[in-house]
């Protein structure tokens, strides 16, 4: 009795499943990341109702929607992909359609199929599906800094390096890039859908902890953390370097977007900034001898008012204290005018200081090869360098008008940069530009 079931059970099955499928998913919403396959079945229209859900007859139709990544799993195996929009034909199905192809070949193989069928009791003895993955961008995700993050907060202008604390709250999306690695990796052969909710906790907490490096970065590029909001563009860059492993590489998801809502520090850490960057001004002597003079203005006028201790003790020790350490007004401000003529006169990069030193871009005077600010080489300078630290190219210094000191002169061309093998005894042309050896050549040993 039990064979004959099975019997029956094996050809009503096997001709059930050989009409032609048609496969199509509705919109994927938001909270949606893979939803499996729907076959049209209309009850009222069709007699293809009693096949079996998990087989896909050879030759069925499979409907791709924008923002769509339709795969077809055979046997738990992904054996076909397509994410162009429009209709998928699948004409390598292991399940024979009557419908579709050669007529007899087809019959033949359906009665192959219905002896496989009734090897395993009626049963199809396997396992056929579609899923679609939302390709779409996945937006809303929230994200906070339960605790600080550190910052490190760089100014060039100033010398400021220094760590901060920051907490930030905002919004990130992200995308499914490579659906093979997520569903063989995250989803797997789920029975209807597979909801981002399941996973959002996991990549919340992967994100916070990559937006700690993430800052790192940021900062380097010399990005306050006031500024953060509009530069969205490159922190979602360095996420994605940062989470290319875990998110990319094993799951094919990647960061499309960061929004950052606020970012604050503690009040401590902001009051210290500005006062740094309230003192550093201080470093051009004008800059100080107008602070110092808008002081004694006001201690004039508090003096002024003093009926207690009388206007002239009051002026007395306020004179005492503007020459304490023999500092003044008028001393700071010779001394800024001092330091914008050197300036101008040395000019930017390359110029030497009367020590003998150069000047960097930064406008740190050094005597090294490296600047002791911020590490950049010297320029190189062509010429001969005079004792009064400007650089020459002819026989006279233009500053002073002394004579080029005497030493063995060596040639190079100094149109191309060729150099002799023989410095000292150049050709009369250069053999790579024919520019006539001259004066213009020589340059001090």
């Amino acid at each position: 009795m039990g064979l004959i079931q099975a019997a029956m059970g094996a050809v009503s099955g096997a001709f059930a499943d050989s009409w032609r499928e048609f496969f199509y998913c509705e919109a994927i919403p938001a909270d949606i990341l893979v939803e499996k396959g729907n076959k049209s079945t209309n009850a009222k229209r069709t007699s293809n109702n009693k096949g079996n859900d998990n087989i896909i007859s050879n030759g069925s139709i499979i409907a791709v929607a924008d923002g769509q990544c339709m795969i077809i799993v055979d046997q738990g195996k992904v054996v076909e992909l397509c994410a162009e929009p429009g209709e998928f034909l699948w004409d390598a199905s292991s399940e024979p359609s009557i419908f579709y192809g050669n007529l007899g070949e087809n019959i033949m193989a359906t009665f192959k199929q219905i002896g496989k069928r009734l090897a395993f009791g009626g049963d199809t003895g396997k396992d056929q599906r579609v899923y679609y993955i939302n390709t779409k961008e996945i937006p809303g995700n929230k994200y906070g800094t339960a605790n600080p993050v550190p910052f490190r907060v760089v100014d060039k202008n100033i010398g400021l390096d220094v760590d901060i604390e920051i907490r930030c709250h905002g919004e990130y999306s992200y995308r499914i890039t490579d659906p093979i690695l997520f569903y063989t990796n995250v989803s797997g052969n789920v029975s209807s859908a597979y909801k981002r909710s399941e996973i959002d906790s996991q990549l919340k907490t992967e994100l916070m902890t990559a937006l700690q490096p993430t800052f790192a970065k940021i900062s380097e590029m010399g990005i306050r953390y006031s500024a953060l909001p509009g530069h969205t563009t490159e922190i979602a860059d360095v996420l994605n370097d940062q989470l290319s492993k875990k998110w990319g590489e094993l799951r094919g998801i990647q960061v499309v977007s960061f929004g950052v809502s606020s970012v604050t520090a503690s009040e401590e850490d902001e009051q210290m900034i500005k006062n740094l960057q309230k003192t550093a001004v201080y470093k051009d002597a004008t800059m100080g001898a107008a602070a110092l003079t808008s002081a004694q203005a006001e201690a004039m006028v508090a003096a002024a008012k003093n009926e207690n201790a009388g206007p002239m003790m009051a002026f007395a020790g306020m004179n005492m204290a503007g020459n304490a350490g023999g500092v003044n007004a008028a001393n700071l401000y010779a001394m800024g005018a001092s330091q914008n003529n050197s300036n101008a006169g040395q000019g930017a990069g390359v110029s030497a200081d009367a020590a003998g030193g150069w000047k960097c871009e930064c406008g740190t005077v050094n005597k090294g090869k490296f600047c002791s600010n911020c590490g950049k080489p010297q320029p190189s300078q062509d010429g001969w360098t005079c004792e009064c630290g400007t650089v020459n190219k002819g026989k006279f210094c233009s500053n002073c008008g002394k004579k080029k000191p005497a030493g063995a002169l060596l040639y190079k061309c100094d149109k191309c940069g060729w150099e002799p093998e023989d410095p000292k005894n150049p050709p009369k042309f250069c053999p790579e530009c024919g520019d006539p050896f001259d004066d213009n050549d020589a340059v001090q040993s």
